[in-house]
Formats: structure tokens, C-alpha cells, sequence
């Protein structure tokens, strides 16, 4: 019979601009990577959510373990669901995108904003709303 065995770790402390960019997803190991203004966009930085305070979680660490993989920043918080503002700003730009979109239909561009929400998140409706998007 296979054992299965379960690793316990924690995550890091990621710090990431208010647009999205990495300055370290390991902030507790790499604190001399910490940046206060994004050096890609001069955007500030956050290590917390803005609404409920919880770390934005960086680096999964396992003791003993070592792997190598790219970070993508969270875009909601674990803790209160909220939108981190890159994910925030990247919906009202693309909300603001369809306003500028000839030929919409009042009903065809209340369906096109509601999509670009769910285009956010990993739920069952977001390929629907990326069909939806492409239309």
C-alpha cells in the first residue's frame, strides 16, 4: 500500500506594486530585494491587503525542500476575498476598454462587463466569459 505523505510548509511574504509586479515573493529570505517604489512603473509597494491586512502570500516554503518555479502574484486575498489592485485596475481597464466599443447594445455591454469580472477568477463561468469577451 502507497503512504502518502504530507510535507508541511508555510508561505513567504510576497511584496508586489499596486500593478502587479514582483519585487520579491520571499520578503522573510530576500529582504534586500524589497523595493518601496516598483522599480518597472514607480508604483508603491504592498505586502498586505489593503482591506483585511492579511500577508499577500509569496514562496511556498518547505523545510528540506528545494524547487524552482515562477511566482505569479494572488489576485484576490486568501483571508477576505477582496481584489488585490492589480486586479482591480486590470477590471476597470478592461471595463473601460468595452465603454469605448462601437456597436454594443445596451444588454450586449452590461453582459460584456459582467464577463470581464468573472475573467478574473478560476470558476466554472470563466471560459464562458472569455467566449464572451471574444464576441
Amino acid at each position: 500500500m502507497a503512504r502518502t505523505v504530507h510535507l508541511v510548509g508555510y508561505y513567504a511574504t510576497a511584496q508586489v506594486c499596486t500593478r502587479g509586479h514582483v519585487a520579491t515573493s520571499s520578503l522573510e529570505e530576500y529582504p534586500h530585494n524589497s523595493e518601496t517604489f516598483c522599480s518597472r512603473c514607480g508604483a508603491t509597494t504592498v505586502t498586505s491587503c489593503p482591506r483585511c491586512k492579511a500577508s499577500i502570500r509569496g514562496y511556498y516554503n518547505v523545510p528540506g525542500v528545494f524547487a524552482v518555479y515562477g511566482y505569479t502574484p494572488p489576485s484576490y486575498c486568501f483571508n477576505c476575498g477582496a481584489a488585490f489592485p492589480w486586479t482591480a485596475e486590470r477590471i476597470e481597464a478592461a471595463q473601460e476598454l468595452a465603454d469605448e466599443i462601437d456597436g454594443l447594445e445596451p444588454d450586449e455591454r452590461r453582459l460584456l462587463e459582467k464577463s470581464i469580472d468573472e475573467l478574473t477568477k478560476d470558476t466554472a463561468r470563466t471560459n464562458l466569459a472569455a467566449v464572451r469577451y471574444k464576441k
